[in-house]
């Protein structure tokens, strides 16, 4: 029987020490990992550049690097990604933009989140039959306060700045062209935005959150325009038919740009609360019927941006608990790694390597006994690049190609 390739993201969970009680931790560190420690222990450890050293990756070019696509080559933005994973059917020569609900009010950004708003069904519905551009237009929520938007007409660029400020409480921008083939785009962009406050402001929804004391999501914040990249189909690329289990919008989007079978688990919302059994569960199930199955886990990062170091180490020892149905996995390389790091202490992604674990039969272990940034960056794998993983992986499993005679 050919092995089986479980390939595990803890989505922003690598993170920098902080001093806890006069010892330098990290959530990995600090966490009662069972599990995780123990799949370590059986395995092989190190650190890796998820794109270079020093480089802060994104989650979109993270994943594509970590499958082995060369970023440079085929990103121009997020928003293709976010657009395909909100089920947008998207056309050649379409623009994408990945977008926030938050809470606009006098010229400031209070809220670029609206609070994690998710009830966003009806504020979609209201944009989609009720904003008029001068040209066709696709907008869809995507998981909690995310969503996605789809310009679609003639003379459409992609080089424009961006309306989000980038942080709460800050003025919203105007989208400004970065060339004159951009004009017309900014233009079109700014009046969506207008037209966004207006509908949204008095939406039904808005004045129940505003009764309940939440913040309201009355204004779209479009970011990351791009255009839809073509890739070559990971079952071509490499010869083994893949699948993906994620709930994050741009994981899905990636997954199916890729041509990976994907699999939304019930009950996960892509955030703290996401049902990590679920995902354990999908996983072991599509591993019966594919060669490799990618699994990202989203809840550590959004602790990570929130510079909570408690609720990051709580989701990771959660996470542990469901790895109990792992640990000895027959017939199955698992490797589990984070797509970049988000420090508490940040507060964002920093260009710090991310732990990386690879544990099956016929892999060669080390002496590192617990999963964290400290200890696997003495481990056996050294430091390594996140474009190399895949092949390390493929050489696992009986597929790796020979150079030379």
């Amino acid at each position: 029987m050919k092995k089986k390739i479980l390939f595990i993201v803890l989505d922003g969970a690598a993170d920098r020490p902080v001093l806890i009680d006069g010892e330098k931790k990290t959530p990995f560190s600090d966490a009662n990992l069972r599990n995780i420690n123990q799949i370590a222990r059986d395995g092989i450890n190190g650190i890796m550049d998820v794109i270079s050293p020093g480089i802060p990756p994104g989650s979109d070019v993270g994943h594509l690097s970590l499958l082995g696509y060369d970023p440079y080559r085929i990103y121009t933005g997020r928003g293709p990604l976010e657009a395909i994973g909100a089920g947008i059917s998207v056309k050649k020569g379409d623009l994408a933009f990945r977008c926030n609900f938050a809470t606009y009010k006098d010229g400031i950004i209070l809220d670029r989140r609206a609070g994690r708003i998710n009830d966003t069904d009806g504020l979609a519905e209201a944009i989609e039959q009720n904003v008029k551009l001068k040209v066709d237009f696709l907008f869809k929520r995507s998981a909690g306060h995310r969503a996605a938007l789809v310009l679609r007409g003639d003379g459409l660029s992609y080089k424009i700045t961006d309306v989000d400020p980038g942080d709460d409480n800050l003025p919203l921008k105007k989208a400004e062209p970065l060339d004159e083939t951009a004009e017309k785009t900014a233009e079109i962009l700014n009046d969506f935005v207008e037209q966004s406050i207006k509908i949204l402001s008095n939406h039904p929804i808005n004045e129940e959150r505003k009764k309940r004391g939440l913040p309201i999501a009355n204004v779209i914040l479009p970011r990351g325009a791009g255009i839809v990249p073509i890739v070559e189909k990971f079952e071509e690329k490499y010869g083994l038919k893949g699948a993906a289990v994620a709930a994050t919008g741009l994981v899905i989007g990636i997954s199916r740009l890729c041509g990976l079978d994907f699999t939304f688990t019930e009950g996960a919302t892509g955030g703290i609360d996401t049902n990590i059994d679920n995902k354990v569960k999908s996983a072991l199930l599509l591993l019966d019927t594919h060669d490799f199955v990618l699994m990202n886990i989203k809840g550590a990062d959004e602790a990570g941006h929130d510079r909570d170091f408690s609720k990051k180490r709580r989701f990771l020892e959660r996470i542990d608990a469901a790895f109990e149905k792992l640990v000895g996995l027959e017939d199955t390389i698992i490797a589990i790694t984070s797509d970049h790091t988000t420090p508490v202490s940040v507060g964002n992604h920093t260009g710090d390597p991310v732990p990386i674990c690879i544990s099956g039969e016929g892999v060669r272990t080390d002496e590192v006994e617990r999963f964290n940034e400290f200890e696997c960056a003495n481990g056996g794998l050294g430091r390594i690049r996140g474009k190399d993983l895949m092949l390390i992986l493929l050489d696992l499993v009986g597929r790796g190609k020979k150079f030379g005679a």
